[in-house]
């Protein structure tokens, strides 16, 4: 139950349960005489956030809606993000038709990346003031036209204007599907589907390579944007359709708390009114509490209206909401739970990036000699290690914290998330040395993909769920804001190691270019230590803060 926001209430809460509650500690059980609506039957399911008595509140959605809305966000994820960083196995192609050189083409990447992730302070205020359902519109139409410029350019300028305009309109790739989970899912499955989000984001850079090798050794690189103009043309025309908006105004648990009130002052009214005995009104009040707070008539069965299907809904203070949603990102670099989650997204994603930018560095000189499409191929590694961490890590999470809830009492707190990564660190460090020298020492290829991609698949899909979520949990209100901060970081470091790796690499052989990676990678990882016994004492710190109120 979120009781973050009224303070009378939540002093009672911390008193019943003799424990301090600070934003993001949930409730997961009922509290004394306090009944919530839950996913069934047993106490220690209480719904999170507790949705209202709306039909058309996206928390009420019928399983039919919440999966369509899931599915066309999920798509927009993938489609955009399915250009950005599909040009690796393209790269002797681009070289020689647009005479660059190695790093030249590889900028084509790194400037895409970098302005993908500034883009989002522009998408995420849009998204806030004026709903979901416009940016995913709007922005999918930006990345079509830049398809399509990509098909048609015919000089290194043209294409490299194209890529930035691609970079622009793919940001919310990257923030749209994250804010939309926390709009529709409740807590208990926002891991698992935090971990689809980054498998379908990621399975997009990987799975584009694969198909732009192909294409540009079978037929020529410019087909693989025409694929893309149809795709996204595809998505627009079901999006227009079939998305709804699900941005929602929760009411405040003072007001809920206030209803409460008056329903159970008006059953004891009932019950002193009524020609039973008086005995019998002690038996009869808590049941009428109950039987009110613990049901919600409309979970599983709403739908959205057609209010919802608008081209957009505007906030009350656009102007002010736009200025707060550029400054808030910004301001987040000052809170130590987010600056964890983006630094382990971070060097997380950057573990891929390497293996995205140097597969054709390594694999079409000797001694391996392969053409583009079979390095192309060879993602489909990565692809098969990034549906293992899907599988494992989203219920992984998820049964982790709720084991660690019903052992605190039904408290949860977000820390509780992250020894999931455990594992997933081991596997990241297994693969970057398998890769490392196996491509310093030009190992057989099968051990190479085999083992180093598949195992840096598996984590790409895993620790930047695990890490997402825990500031997501910490900081609910902010969910866009916080994937905003994340994504700069991200991209900033991405631009930075695509600008520099290809000499780097060129002067000092792979090992030391990787190892630093890992060893980099590592330490924001090992820091999840520190910040699941201390968690709770940062967010203290910053309980005050104006973002929870937002």
């Amino acid at each position: 139950m979120e009781i973050n926001n009224d303070e009378e209430i939540l002093r009672q809460f911390e008193k019943e349960l003799d424990t301090k509650i600070y934003p993001g500690t949930e409730i997961m059980t009922d509290v004394g005489s306090r009944y919530f609506v839950k996913s069934s039957k047993r106490s220690d399911r209480v719904l999170v956030p507790q949705p209202s008595n709306d039909p058309n509140d996206p928390l009420n959605w019928s399983p039919f809606w919440k999966t369509t809305a899931m599915f066309l966000s999920t798509a927009v994820t993938f489609s955009q993000a399915f250009g950005p960083m599909a040009l690796a196995p393209m790269f002797p192609q681009l070289i020689h038709d647009f005479d660059t050189d190695l790093a030249g083409a590889v900028n084509f990447t790194g400037v895409c990346i970098l302005v993908l992730g500034f883009s989002n302070l522009f998408w995420v205020p849009l998204q806030t003031c004026f709903g979901r359902r416009p940016v995913l519109i709007l922005s999918t139409l930006v990345c079509l036209v830049a398809s399509i410029w990509r098909g048609l350019a015919t000089s290194y300028g043209s294409f490299w204007g194209a890529s930035i305009l691609n970079g622009f309109g793919a940001g919310p790739a990257e923030t749209a599907q994250p804010q939309i989970i926390a709009d529709i899912m409740f807590l208990h499955e926002r891991g698992a589907y935090n971990t689809l989000y980054f498998t379908f984001l990621f399975g997009a850079l990987v799975v584009s390579p694969v198909i732009a090798g192909s294409m540009a050794h079978n037929l020529h690189w410019r087909h693989f944007w025409w694929l893309n103009v149809g795709l996204l043309g595809f998505v627009l025309v079901l999006l227009v359709f079939f998305f709804p908006e699900t941005r929602w105004h929760r009411t405040r648990l003072k007001d809920l708390a206030v209803g409460n009130k008056a329903t159970e002052k008006e059953a004891t009214t009932v019950t002193a009114n009524s020609t039973d005995t008086t005995s019998a009104k002690p038996s009869t009040e808590p049941e009428i509490y109950n039987e009110h707070t613990d049901r919600d008539p409309y979970l599983r069965k709403g739908k959205p209206s057609w209010r919802q299907f608008r081209p957009y809904w505007m906030v009350e203070h656009p102007v002010i909401s736009l200025l707060l949603d550029f400054w808030i990102p910004w301001k987040l670099h000052l809170f130590p739970i987010v600056h964890l989650a983006a630094f382990i997204v971070s060097w997380s994603a950057s573990v891929f990036l390497v293996v995205n930018v140097t597969q054709s560095q390594l694999f079409a000189a000797p001694p391996y000699n392969f053409n583009s499409q079979t390095v192309g191929f060879f993602n489909l590694a990565v692809l098969v290690g990034i549906g293992i961490g899907l599988i494992t890590n989203g219920y992984l999470s998820d049964w982790l914290s709720m084991c660690a809830t019903k052992k605190n009492r039904g408290i949860r707190e977000p820390e509780m998330r992250l020894p999931a990564m455990i594992p997933y660190v081991i596997i990241m460090i297994i693969g970057n040395f398998v890769v490392a020298f196996g491509y310093e020492y030009k190992w057989d290829w099968k051990i190479i993909v085999m083992i180093g991609y598949t195992a840096i698949g598996i984590q790409v899909a895993a620790l930047p769920a695990i890490a997402s979520t825990y500031a997501v949990d910490s900081y609910k209100p902010i969910a866009g804001s916080i994937f905003v901060t994340i994504t700069v970081n991200k991209n900033l470091w991405a631009y930075g190691l695509s600008e520099f790796i290809t000499p780097w690499t060129q002067r000092s052989g792979f090992i030391p270019v990787i190892m630093l990676n890992v060893v980099l990678t590592t330490f924001f990882c090992a820091l999840g230590i520190v910040f699941y016994y201390h968690g709770k004492r940062l967010r203290k710190i910053t309980a005050n803060s104006k973002v929870h109120q937002m």
